[in-house]
């Protein structure tokens, strides 16, 4: 933002302290307005013809701009992508272990990518690699929803799973 000897516009649209329109101003006569109540001229909108400028206290404006932006941060939830590796050959109980680290990480809020890389000849029968994915997804549609369907990537085929909104 501009303030102060910073606007180079010759004229500016003013609005006072309080809000109130004031009018068109010559830029100096707009900062000697400022300088007298012992506040800054701050230009709001630089693109409008004239440029819009306001009299106000810039520093207390940019300390509730940072307070507001830090309060976003702070509410903003980061959502992880957390992948999970099985194989097209892998067996009930190592399925388990998988399916239960994929429910731990939905339930923690972030979205899971299972995935599946085939070795060798094992990828002329991807069909059984994409049954093992929709399996996972069966079992964790109660608290997910699929996000990305299987599909295969190289000699890797995968699927994302995002957790339900429940709120």
């Amino acid at each position: 933002m501009m303030v102060n000897e910073g606007i180079r516009a010759r004229e500016v649209r003013l609005i006072g302290a309080n809000g109130d329109q004031i009018g068109v101003k010559p830029r100096n006569e707009a900062l000697e307005m400022a300088q007298n109540a012992n506040l800054d001229l701050v230009m709001v909108a630089p693109n409008a013809k004239p440029p819009v400028c306001r009299i106000m206290d810039y520093g207390k404006y940019r300390y509730e701009q940072q307070k507001k932006d830090k309060e976003a941060r702070k509410n903003q939830k980061i959502i992880k992508l957390k992948e999970v590796r099985l194989s097209p050959t892998i067996e009930a109980h190592d399925f388990n272990t998988k399916l239960n680290s994929a429910k731990k990480f939905l339930e923690k809020g972030d979205k899971v990518k299972a995935s599946i890389r085939f070795r060798g000849r094992a990828i002329t029968h991807s069909e059984i690699g994409k049954t093992v994915l929709e399996r996972l997804a069966k079992e964790c549609e109660e608290i997910a929803t699929v996000e990305a369907k299987p599909k295969m990537e190289g000699r890797s085929m995968f699927l994302i799973l995002a957790p339900k909104n429940d709120k």
